[in-house]
């Protein structure tokens, strides 16, 4: 089979590896679509992504959907041709974080495409995949590959809204409208926000915003406006940053109101992040990180088989498996592109 094998910063290679066989309890996905994830560019661009640095050849990609394309020993449930959404995280059920429900922080999580453990754990932009028939979740036949493999980053936004508590009839801030930040404002304009205002530094990520229902859009460098929001102790009731910017987490604890909430949904750049954190006292703010998602990923592939929640607004690139190295740069490049896929045909 071939894999999309990053090897240094900038530098895909189309390999050809083994295809995994499936053991007791797993399955062998035939993989055909896989999004690109901020986490993703930030490997292929500098070779590490937060605190977690690339270490050896690595597979790239976390969010994919397939078919079944061979069943291990023991599983039932599925069928070979059965379309799927693979969730990317195996967690092992027995830590202590596993079982006090937060899975999504397991001290042996196995997160397919992160290079947070050595060796690192491969990812899935390969032509197969075997993974435990836990991680898929079937899709009806009618959703299209890319769509169903939008099923990770609804599962994130997902998590991060339901850390943030009811949104009727609140004032929402979004800060950093690509593709996450775009599915966050989809998910609160849907649980009730009462308005929702958009903020970035990119008039397309703007536009987009608008698409999916902002009722106000404004320019990350409009001063004058954000001073607006940051006066009489804050504006808005629930701030979402998802720009993964230390000026976005600082634009977010100002314009929250006092006694608001915050939810850090982006990855800042490692290290210390300065930042006005005495606002969090000052203002009795909520601050509240957010990190992957927990059981939301089955909600999140069953949200989008049902048509629940239409994301395809932000589906605006496809490119095959040959071309990773241009879909890579095109996902970069903010004023083309949002959410960029791979297709494995």
């Amino acid at each position: 089979m071939f894999a999309a094998v990053l090897h240094e910063p900038k530098k895909l290679l189309i390999d050809e590896l083994d295809a995994p066989q499936p053991q007791a309890g797993q399955v062998q996905v035939r993989v055909r679509a896989g999004g690109i994830c901020g986490s993703d560019l930030s490997y292929y661009f500098k070779g590490k992504s937060g605190d977690f640095a690339v270490r050896e050849p690595f597979v790239l990609g976390h969010e994919v959907a397939g078919e079944v394309a061979a069943l291990g020993e023991g599983v039932s449930g599925l069928a070979v041709g059965q379309r799927v959404a693979v969730n990317p995280g195996l967690n092992c059920g027995i830590c202590r974080y596993c079982v006090k429900g937060m899975p999504n922080h397991c001290l042996n999580m196995r997160f397919m495409g992160s290079a947070s453990t050595f060796p690192h754990m491969q990812g899935m932009f390969r032509q197969f995949i075997a993974v435990s028939a836990h991680q898929c979740v079937p899709v009806p036949d009618g959703l299209d590959f890319a769509q169903a493999s939008m099923a990770e980053p609804l599962a994130v936004a997902l998590h991060a809204l339901r850390l943030a508590g009811s949104l009727v009839g609140a004032k929402v801030l979004l800060v950093g409208c690509g593709p996450i930040g775009c599915i966050l404002l989809a998910v609160a304009k849907r649980a009730g926000a009462h308005r929702i205002v958009a903020l970035d530094l990119a008039e397309k990520a703007l536009q987009m915003a608008a698409t999916l229902g902002a009722d106000e859009t404004v320019l990350a460098n409009d001063q004058a406006r954000i001073d607006q929001w940051v006066q009489q102790r804050g504006t808005f009731d629930v701030v979402l940053e998802a720009s993964g910017s230390t000026a976005g987490l600082d634009t977010a604890l100002r314009a929250a109101r006092a006694g608001g909430t915050v939810i850090q949904v982006g990855n800042l750049p490692a290290g210390q992040s300065p930042v006005a954190a005495n606002l969090v006292m000052s203002k009795e703010l909520r601050y509240q990180g957010s990190f992957r998602f927990t059981d939301e990923y089955a909600v999140a592939a069953e949200e989008l088989g049902a048509h629940k929640i239409d994301l395809r607004p932000l589906m605006t690139h496809a490119f095959s498996l040959e071309d990773a190295n241009h879909a890579f740069e095109v996902a970069h490049d903010r004023t083309q592109s949002m959410k960029v896929h791979l297709k494995f045909d």
